[in-house]
């Protein structure tokens, strides 16, 4: 009899010893787990900033930029030449074009490091002084804007689309302008100005 209940003693002493040990250990792991998850994630290496010399308007201006930053962000930013608007940042709106060696870029959708050496015109470059761009003059003149945000933008792009001798017609003016997005649907003035602006060119 004393053999047996030493025997139930031990089994029970020993169950329950290792089911503390168990306990013990998930309880471990879990506390591992659960700082793990709680630590914060190492800090990344900031990328350092590089400095471009972007022509602007006919003048050098040095810049210091992460590598990634986009054209828009370097002038709006970086440079304080805020008619550049940005809209949509994705490419798909018009009120960041620029002209890049006289061609219509999308300024969201341009590293500033893939400029560098060439000639960037914004709306701030168009004027002469005090004497608007024939086309910032027709837009004024045909009342092409309401609130204004796409109208720099909108230039831009007029500007471009009559050198490129693609103003010919009303359709034509639309087919090549499509990139460019009004809100405010001031759409037949734009078109217009355009019309009027190519026929005096």
């Amino acid at each position: 009899m004393t053999t047996d209940l030493t025997r139930r003693a031990f089994v029970e002493t020993s169950g329950l010893a290792c089911g503390v040990v168990a306990a013990g250990v998930t309880l471990g792991l879990n506390s591992d787990a659960g700082a793990q998850a709680t630590e914060p994630p190492p800090d990344r290496e900031p990328a350092s900033e590089i400095v471009l010399t972007l022509r602007i308007n006919g003048a050098p201006h040095d810049v210091n930029v992460d590598p990634r930053t986009t054209l828009l962000d370097a002038l709006r930013e970086r440079l304080h030449l805020t008619g550049t608007k940005k809209g949509c940042d994705m490419g798909a709106c018009g009120a960041c074009t620029v002209h890049v060696d006289g061609r219509r870029v999308n300024a969201c959708l341009t590293l500033a490091v893939m400029v560098e050496g060439k000639e960037i015109t914004t709306i701030e470059g168009l004027a002469r002084g005090s004497e608007l761009h024939p086309v910032q003059q027709a837009f004024v003149d045909h009342d092409g804007f309401q609130c204004g945000y796409c109208t720099s933008g909108q230039i831009m792009s007029a500007v471009a689309l009559i050198a490129e001798g693609r103003a010919r017609n009303d359709a034509e003016i639309r087919e090549f302008m499509s990139g460019n997005i009004c809100r405010c649907g001031a759409y037949p003035n734009i078109v217009a100005a355009i019309r009027d602006s190519a026929r005096r060119a």
